[in-house]
């Protein structure tokens, strides 16, 4: 059954009001019509519904609530992934791909080793772009909320926020004792857990970032033995943490 999310204004009387950019996908991409039923989840409260479409044209779609439904699509681990911005068009990638594994929020980090350098004009159009990716994966994965693609920081912002995660791990290619299986092995078991990773761009991460990310309680771990791509890392990073934590 096909997910879309919709704002809570757009849930009136147990009816819900699809408009936007779904409604040509749901009519002349997927060709669905009358008395079809797809779900919907209000964006701001997670909540889902299974509803019929009960009338529809140029401008938006009618549905019906038939039933509330619970779902468990979400993880117990609130994962937060810093990205080193990457070439080409790597970043979708990542962005889909973790999205579709549980992660929470992308922050794309501007590092000394980018080879990319993103001007603010540009940066709006692809922050517009990436956000639109983070939420066709989320449908497509049947995610309870979109993750948010947040503007590109750099490196002192995300030394100043890893305070605010019970774990804030850093995959650095040249850490050689502490494997990320370890480090996982320290975090006390909870209802919530809050996890950030830091993944550096090609050229990896700068020995002073590393410095200072480790003087505010970062932990630089390794992914084994073997150098991924820096669109390997954080798919791999991500599959081993809900793996080893998830509930």
């Amino acid at each position: 059954m096909y997910k879309f999310f919709v704002e809570d204004n757009q849930i009136i009387n147990k009816k819900v009001y699809i408009k936007g950019t779904d409604v040509n996908h749901i009519i002349n991409v997927l060709r669905l019509r009358q008395k079809e039923k797809i779900q919907i989840c209000n964006e701001e409260t997670s909540e889902n519904y299974i509803c019929q479409i009960e009338n529809y044209d140029k401008e938006q779609i009618i549905c019906d609530i038939v039933e509330k439904v619970e779902s468990k699509t979400e993880s117990n681990i609130e994962l937060d992934i810093y990205q080193g911005l990457p070439k080409s068009d790597k970043m979708e990638l990542i962005i889909q791909k973790t999205i579709e594994i549980g992660a929470r929020k992308i922050v794309p980090i501007q590092m000394e080793r980018c080879i990319v350098k993103i001007s603010n004009k540009d940066a709006n159009k692809k922050i517009d772009r990436w956000q639109k990716i983070a939420e066709v994966a989320a449908k497509q994965s049947k995610r309870d909320i979109i993750p948010k693609i947040e503007e590109v920081k750099d490196i002192e912002y995300v030394s100043e926020n890893i305070n605010e995660y019970d774990i804030f791990l850093v995959l650095y290619e040249d850490e050689k004792n502490v494997k990320i299986k370890q480090a996982l092995k320290n975090i006390s078991l909870k209802d919530r857990i809050k996890i950030g990773i830091l993944i550096g761009p090609e050229g990896g991460i700068d020995t002073k970032e590393i410095k200072l990310l480790e003087e505010n309680d970062a932990k630089i771990v390794s992914l084994g033995n073997r150098i991924l791509r820096t669109e390997t890392a954080p798919i791999v990073a991500s599959s081993i943490i809900l793996y080893e934590l998830e509930n």
